[in-house]
């Protein structure tokens, strides 16, 4: 299985868009979302994605066909500059198979430093899935906080892979 992690570019904001609008859909059930009167979601943030130097949008493939999506950004709220995965998203088709593991790690990789990993209080797959991939990503070595204010409400899972980039 070939997994790729390829940065998104302008041509493909309309894909994003749709494959935004699944993910959505996934979290509404948790979120309590509703649609708008067009029927959509909406992401009133993915048009900055291509405007900010500190956005970074990426999607994923496996064996050439799409099957999610990673936004990154410096949006962090415990430590300045950290980056942070905003959203991150593998089709349904794709999921149970390491490929969400093997994703956060290339992402990871690609920037080497501070990192924040937010999920929300009430997506509890969300956070057995971090608190899996980060544990192994670092060895254990990370740190995990529960955010309760007007920015955030759930676990913020917070690490450095600097050291272990230089290895």
């Amino acid at each position: 299985m070939k997994i790729e992690v390829v940065k998104a570019t302008q041509q493909q904001k309309s894909v994003l868009c749709n494959l935004m609008e699944l993910y959505q859909y996934d979290l509404s059930e948790i979120e309590a979302k509703d649609v708008d009167a067009f029927g959509l979601f909406g992401y009133q943030y993915l048009d900055y994605y291509w405007t900010e130097p500190e956005r970074q949008p990426f999607l994923v493939k496996v064996d050439e066909k799409l099957a999610g999506f990673v936004l990154v950004n410096q949006h962090a709220y415990i430590h300045n500059n950290a980056k942070s995965i905003a959203e991150f998203f593998i089709l349904k088709r794709y999921r149970s198979l390491g490929i969400g593991k093997q994703v956060a790690t290339q992402i990871f990789d690609q920037f080497p430093g501070s990192w924040e990993v937010r999920q929300t209080a009430f997506n509890l797959g969300a956070q057995a899935f971090w608190s899996k991939v980060i544990s192994q990503y670092t060895n254990g070595v990370f740190d995990e906080v529960f955010l309760n204010d007007d920015r955030w409400h759930g676990l913020i899972k917070t690490f450095d892979n600097s050291e272990r980039l230089l290895r």
